[in-house]
């Protein structure tokens, strides 16, 4: 029984605009685009059916989700919630970022550098405010999950707050906090199982193209390097449900499209260099995405070939199941405790997708001006790179969603210490209407 969560920023406050440090805060107001851009959120969510919503008691996710909840067709009661609060940062409130780093330059390169370590002297203790925040969600997610089995909740809340939702969902570790991206008006799709220990799939995070912003813009203008990590179109095994792993099979008429569509979502996006793997899938999803970019050369790399699932390949679940009796199951609970029979295992996949991903973050990151690559591979291929850039272990993959053709968008900026930002993950707007992955679910 899954339990579907929508997790939405609250819209753009005037003290955003003006780059103000907000907490907990409750002095600014939405602007007139964040109340515009709540609406376009309801309007997103409108035909999906919500059976419970909270927001943090702060007036801008306030009134944020009375925007949100107006545009509901069938509008349910709005909870306030304090565990949705923002990060508690007193000493910095009203103040702007740059007077922050001014007048508080060890604390502001801890928050940057270290948030595991970031703390504030009081007058009577020290205060972790991000461990803080973490143990925050972790709270929330016990209450929530319990009460509110195999439903659909919306949250609304903040930056600092939302990030600790989603890192706390997974295990992801409270020195990756600045690698998430959470926009203004911007959706978050978890489905969890029954309990927070049974695990979290993160369907997308930090969608905008609601807000007719199909990728976020980088954090910086600085140079450094922005990756586009395109899973592959359909193929006939993937709608199947038979494992693929090494076999070549190509896409077919729907994974062509699927293809074609996002060329259409990446034809005005300026790419500077284009990567795949070699097998046929990517590398016609990728030559059908380079016709709108003549001009660039298809580069492959063997270390981006899908996992070998050696003697599974081209069986279906059932008959994995009667020749390997529980092999299947293990997998599908423990991944990293799995050898594949006659193939690979995930640490394995692991080790030659990140060193091949560093080679190229490497390569580019040094630039002077934005470098965009195109990067097009497999399922488990960007499932262990994504779980690497969070501070995940290849053991929580399935943590991970990456739709047929969907796009995921991670920026290594200058500036920001090489830190690798997560701006979106599985982005699949471009594929079907409306914010929901409705790409067929497939084996690897």
């Amino acid at each position: 029984m899954t339990t579907r969560v929508i997790i939405v920023r609250h819209g753009q406050s005037n003290f955003n605009a003006l780059q103000k440090i907000q907490g907990r805060s409750d002095i600014s107001v939405l602007t007139k685009k964040g109340r515009q851009d709540a609406i376009r959120v309801g309007k997103s969510l409108a035909q999906i059916k919500i059976d419970a919503i909270y927001c943090s008691p702060l007036q801008r996710a306030k009134t944020t989700a009375e925007a949100i909840q107006s545009q509901l067709e069938n509008p349910t009661t709005l909870q306030l919630s304090d565990q949705l609060l923002e990060v508690n940062l007193p000493l910095w409130e009203n103040l702007t970022k740059s007077q922050v780093q001014q007048d508080f330059p060890e604390e502001y390169r801890l928050w940057k550098e270290q948030p595991e370590n970031f703390k504030i002297d009081l007058a009577d203790s020290e205060y972790y405010p991000i461990q803080a925040l973490y143990k925050q969600a972790q709270d929330f997610w016990n209450y929530l999950l319990d009460k509110h089995q195999g439903q659909t909740v919306l949250l609304v809340g903040h930056n600092g707050i939302n990030r600790c939702l989603i890192m706390s969902a997974a295990g992801i570790p409270v020195s990756s906090y600045h690698r998430i991206q959470q926009s203004n008006c911007s959706i978050n799709i978890l489905n969890f199982a029954e309990t927070l220990d049974q695990g979290v799939q993160f369907e997308s995070i930090n969608q905008t193209a609601h807000l007719d912003i199909p990728i976020p813009l980088p954090r910086s203008s600085k140079g450094g390097v922005r990756l586009l990590l395109v899973r592959h179109g359909e193929t006939q095994w993937n709608r199947d449900s038979r494992f693929q792993g090494v076999r070549d099979i190509p896409l077919n008429e729907n994974g062509r499209t699927q293809a074609t569509k996002a060329a259409e979502f990446l034809k005005e996006v300026s790419l500077d260099f284009a990567i795949s793997s070699p097998l046929q899938r990517p590398k016609e999803t990728a030559e059908i995405i380079l016709k709108y970019h003549p001009n660039l050369s298809l580069e492959f790399r063997s270390e981006l070939v899908e996992i070998c699932h050696g003697l599974w390949e081209g069986k279906l679940e059932e008959e994995i199941n009667q020749d390997f009796p529980g092999l299947l199951k293990q997998w599908k609970i423990a991944p990293e405790t799995v050898q594949m029979p006659e193939g690979e295992n995930i640490d394995q996949v692991s080790v030659r997708a990140v060193t091949c991903w560093e080679d190229i973050v490497n390569k580019y990151v040094s630039s002077s001006q934005l470098v965009t690559v195109l990067i097009v591979a497999h399922d488990a291929i960007n499932k262990v790179i994504l779980c690497h850039i969070l501070g995940l272990t290849p053991a929580k993959i399935w943590s991970i969603k990456q739709g047929n053709g969907a796009v995921t968008v991670i920026d290594y900026l200058q500036g920001e210490g090489n830190i690798p930002v997560l701006q979106a993950l599985n982005i699949t707007s471009h594929l079907s209407s409306g914010i929901l992955d409705k790409t067929a679910a497939g084996a690897l």
